[in-house]
């Protein structure tokens, strides 16, 4: 009998939870600012209100895995603290990740045993592509001309979080 994995949730930080590309046009403010200004960096619509309610849906089973160098990973930590994330996702700190290359968001995701990942960009989805059952683009495409077929694009918190009940997989909790 093979034993069921609980079902886990990884989401990317930059273009989803933090300055989303909106009509066709990407926020880098968080990147080229100092700490200061980074912090006036909005996160995504109802993207707190929507990672707490996917929180409860994975039982706690989620993390942030997250692409930076050292100094936008000290700038992260602190818009998170900032804006209150932990508080008010359910996201404890000690469930963010980071890696300095984009394919290395796959050994996060196989040490994790992730079932379910969040990013707006396919170069990453396509290094977690067999190894990660359920795949979500995030966010505006306005450069991709179409979708493959194996992950389920989504413009925005509301329409991930649906898409990921619609999803089934979940162990019956829906």
């Amino acid at each position: 009998m093979k034993k069921q994995i609980s079902p886990r949730l990884g989401i990317d930080i930059g273009r989803v939870i933090i300055g989303p590309v909106v009509d066709g046009v990407a926020d880098t403010s968080f990147l080229g600012n100092t700490l200061e200004k980074a912090m006036l960096t909005t996160p995504s619509p109802r993207a707190f209100e929507s990672i707490a309610c996917l929180v409860a849906l994975f039982e706690g089973n989620a993390w942030l895995v997250s692409k930076c160098g050292p100094g936008v990973q000290q700038k992260t930590k602190a818009w998170l603290r900032h804006w209150r994330f932990h508080e008010h996702t359910g996201v404890p700190e000690s469930h963010v990740r980071y890696c300095r290359e984009r394919a290395h968001k796959a050994h996060h995701c196989k040490q994790l045993k992730i079932t379910h990942f969040i990013d707006d960009r396919m170069d990453v989805l396509t290094h977690l592509r067999g190894l990660v059952p359920h795949l979500y683009l995030f966010g505006e495409q306005p450069k991709l001309r179409s979708i493959p077929d194996w992950l389920v694009h989504t413009k925005d918190w509301p329409a991930v979080t649906d898409q990921i009940k619609k999803a089934g997989d979940l162990g019956g909790r829906l």
